[in-house]
């Protein structure tokens, strides 16, 4: 049995932090400073993990190996399954020109561009997010925005702040999931208190995108359609987190702030020609007037509620209790170790979920898609391949990063760097969400910034007393604040709106918007940490 240590390299807890930091540090700099390609960087950052584990910490290579094979395994399933699932129905619904029918369906909800952005890239975008993640929903979006007339810079502008109070929640919950996986903590721990945050931001972001779209004009005649929309939000996500399925989130919240923005009587109402005018500078799209039939309106909205139709299926009892029995779990090979305490660990085991997993859920809504819009098996299986192919890189990127985390988890590296950043003492609740921004920043991914930092803000919680539930959440939290600049999603944006090479103007204009919310939401974190807020934690 191999045993952590905490202070491996000369007996000296801050050497040996300095030392377990090296895998993080490379990854980093090779994603910030070299601008290396995401998954060379994680296979970079792995190997370097692997050493300082066998060198430096004394974990046997067979162990330390095996480590990273379950990070990879966990990459692969539920993770990356998940997103390919997702994605393979969105490619359906573009084979089928169904996309388009959906488009030119947003379009006539409302003429007034400002209500539009919201229902595009805030609600339908978290929507995606919900289902997809990874990038998919500011370049969907983005898209949208310009065919109905938008500037390609505002448009993508608007689509990367609307893509932050859905991120934690994203893709059927996933950064949830891997949080809870790398932290040990039970996953309904860790989304309540994420569900505690989170939503927080969605009753301010609506109300950022009218001002963005048409400055204070918009936040002067708009703000009651968003602030209705971002309530709506926030307490639809609030209560499917707490209450319902992780997974269930942000599908909830995008639904039910649609709705209630739908509902309020002025978001219908026609626009004023000036603001039109004023905000519809680029070219609008000319088969936006093209009727379709009902029927294929209903097609086109039916794999995304075939999915919502499967989500809340499994959530009933009796069928989520015969979905887990087909659930394994076994012994991990080559894996034998005990805590800094001498205690064995939950890691020696393998939780499998084969059908109540997201991704075999999703899979199930896009079979019946295929039936619905009348795609063929055969096609149907050529467009799964296409997915695969199509995500080559970024299943690379998750599962070297999910492998480096198992490994630098695993052997110690993470409770070592834990225990020395837990000097920071109280101020470590107000820091915690800076680490998971940085860390989606450079990696895209609150997943990834999960993985790489979730065990290391548990281990410093411990060691300073404070929630591990609270910082694990933070991190998370946090992390949503990062997606709106990071480079892979700066470049999905650039290249979704045509603006290659203008990534530096992007930043430029969401940069602000990003520290912004960083700061509110580490006062909230640092607030519930206290008495100040501490009533909002379960």
């Amino acid at each position: 049995m191999f045993v952590q240590q905490l202070e491996p390299v000369a007996d000296s807890l801050g050497l040996s932090a300095l030392v377990a930091s090296l895998p993080l540090v490379t990854v980093l700099v090779l994603l910030g400073a070299v601008r290396m390609k995401a998954h060379r960087a994680g296979l970079i950052g792995l190997a370097v993990a692997v050493l300082v584990g066998w060198l430096a910490f004394g974990m046997p290579v067979g162990q330390t190996l095996s480590a990273g094979a379950q990070g990879v395994l966990f990459g692969l399933f539920p993770i990356m399954w998940i997103v390919v699932n997702a994605l393979w129905v969105y490619r359906m619904t573009v084979r089928t020109q169904h996309f388009d029918i959906l488009r030119r369906s947003f379009g006539r909800v409302s003429d007034d561009p400002r209500i539009q952005a919201l229902v595009i890239a805030f609600c339908f975008g978290a929507l995606l997010e919900a289902l997809a993640g990874f990038g998919a929903p500011v370049a969907i979006c983005s898209v949208m925005l310009v065919a109905l007339g938008f500037d390609p810079v505002k448009a993508a502008v608007v689509s990367l702040v609307a893509n932050t109070a859905p991120v934690a929640f994203g893709a059927m919950g996933t950064p949830v999931v891997t949080l809870a996986q790398v932290t040990g903590l039970p996953l309904d721990d860790v989304a309540t208190v994420v569900g505690r945050q989170t939503p927080l931001l969605a009753l301010v972001v609506p109300l950022i995108l009218v001002f963005l779209v048409d400055g204070r004009r918009g936040l002067r005649e708009t703000w009651l359609p968003a602030l209705v929309c971002g309530v709506a939000f926030a307490v639809a996500q609030f209560a499917a987190s707490n209450y319902v399925s992780a997974q269930l989130a942000d599908i909830a919240a995008a639904l039910v702030g649609a709705g209630a923005l739908i509902a309020v009587p002025g978001a219908r109402r026609p626009a004023d020609e000036s603001v039109r005018e004023a905000v519809l500078t680029g070219a609008r799209s000319e088969d936006l007037d093209q009727e379709d039939p009902r029927r294929e309106v209903l097609r086109a909205y039916a794999p995304y509620a075939l999915i919502v139709a499967v989500f809340s299926v499994a959530q009933i009892p009796p069928v989520k209790e015969l979905l887990a029995e087909a659930t394994r779990v076994f012994d991990w090979p080559f894996l034998d170790f005990a805590g800094p305490d001498g205690e064995p660990v939950g890691a020696n085991d393998f939780t499998l979920p084969l059908l109540g997993t997201g991704g075999t859920l999703v899979l199930l809504a896009g079979l019946a898609t295929a039936v619905v819009l009348g795609v063929r098996a055969g096609t149907a299986a050529r467009e799964w391949a296409a997915t695969v192919h199509e995500l080559r890189y970024a299943i690379l990127t998750v599962t070297s990063v999910l492998a480096l985390a198992y490994v630098m988890n695993l052997s110690g590296q993470a409770a070592t760097i834990g225990q020395s950043v837990a000097a920071a003492g109280a101020g470590l609740a107000f820091l915690s969400p800076v680490l998971g921004w940085f860390g989606v920043a450079v990696s895209g991914s609150d997943t990834s910034a999960n993985a790489l930092f979730g065990a290391l803000q548990v281990s410093a919680a411990r060691e300073s007393g404070l929630s591990p539930e609270l910082l694990a959440a933070a991190n998370s939290s946090g992390g949503v604040l990062g997606k709106m600049i990071s480079p892979q999603n700066l470049t999905i944006a650039c290249a979704a709106v045509g603006l290659a090479g203008r990534e530096g103007d992007l930043l430029r204009k969401v940069l602000p918007w990003s520290l912004g919310l960083l700061l509110v939401m580490c006062l909230i974190v640092m607030a519930q940490s206290t008495v100040v807020l501490g009533w909002m934690l379960p």
